[in-house]
């Protein structure tokens, strides 16, 4: 039985359930509370994580798909304390999350190695922990592929070609950013049906959805709860017809929540986007998409069965 790593070891697929593909538990400005310790609570939102997680698990949600990384504040050492003591698979990732500028360190080095320091999370360990990523992460957004993006894209494919494992994107959907990456990946050498184009959730352009998906790759149905980019009766109705047209198959669906972001005043996230939380998709969302006529086995699929497949391919290290 193939088996994917978690925050805990090796888990068999088979195993995963119902997953959330694409979520955080923390999004941190790099360095900052590093630097000025007064500017958070760490064990307060340690805790409230801990307790956000429970309530998900709680809900029958079985997997949970961590994409930070550098650029974001991972810290593999603070997510084993959030989770500690929750009966939740927690996937870890590796990559770098930035739209235009790399940090210092990578400008006068090549591609591969960043790739490099990317294997090494996925076949030793993160941050110097057992903990191994399995699945990367990299960001377009507006600006498009600059020349750090690039190096990126590129890095990340490369630490793909050697490992296996899966890619999940941060995209721009209305610059249909997702169509730059998978020529990238290509070019590189990757087989597009390992990647998962993410935040195509944030369009209702299904003529983009659909490029994306006939060219192999998954999509990230994985931004709900931000209503202000996109309401959920839309995106609930963008999943539908995707559904009637013959792509289940090809969707995977979360929030890009977290616990606690730093980017602004959690008491403004709370206001401005209340539905922004981990168990939005459970309580609201499978609701509305069986109001709109997707049966339970395609909620399945994409709950429970694409991400399976996202995951189980053998390793290539």
């Amino acid at each position: 039985m193939p088996q994917v790593e978690t925050l805990r070891g090796p888990v068999d697929t088979d195993k995963l359930g119902f997953t959330l593909m694409h979520e955080h538990i923390f999004v941190i400005s790099q360095g900052v509370p590093e630097t000025f310790p007064s500017v958070w609570d760490e064990e307060r939102e340690i805790e409230n994580a801990r307790r956000q997680l429970g309530e998900l698990a709680g809900l029958g949600v079985q997997t949970f798909v961590d994409l930070s990384v550098l650029g974001i504040g991972r810290d593999i050492h603070r997510m084993l304390r959030a989770t500690e003591g929750v009966e939740l698979n927690v996937i870890a990732a590796t990559g770098l999350y930035t739209y235009n500028e790399l940090p210092h360190y990578f400008h006068n080095r090549d591609a591969d190695v960043m790739a490099d320091l990317f294997v090494r999370d996925i076949t030793e360990g993160i941050q110097g922990s057992n903990v191994k990523a399995a699945i990367l992460k990299c960001a377009t957004d507006e600006p498009g592929v600059t020349p750090g993006v690039e190096k990126v894209l590129r890095a990340v494919a490369r630490a793909q070609r050697r490992t296996g494992v899966p890619i999940s994107t941060h995209t721009h959907a209305a610059s249909r950013r997702g169509l730059e990456q998978q020529a990238i990946f290509e070019e590189e050498g990757v087989d597009l049906s390992r990647v998962i184009i993410g935040h195509s959730g944030d369009t209702e352009d299904l003529e983009y959805l659909e490029a994306l998906m006939k060219r192999g790759s998954f999509i990230g149905m994985d931004r709900f709860g931000l209503d202000q980019m996109l309401s959920m009766e839309k995106r609930v109705a963008v999943v539908a017809r995707l559904c009637e047209r013959g792509y289940t198959g090809q969707m995977v669906l979360a929030h890009d929540a977290c616990s606690y972001i730093d980017w602004y005043p959690m008491e403004a996230v709370r206001a401005v986007v209340p539905n922004w939380q981990f168990t939005h998709i459970s309580r609201d969302v499978l609701p509305a998409l069986r109001a709109a006529g997707v049966r339970e086995e395609q909620i399945e699929q994409m709950m429970v069965d694409n991400p399976r497949r996202v995951f189980e391919h053998g390793r290539a290290y």
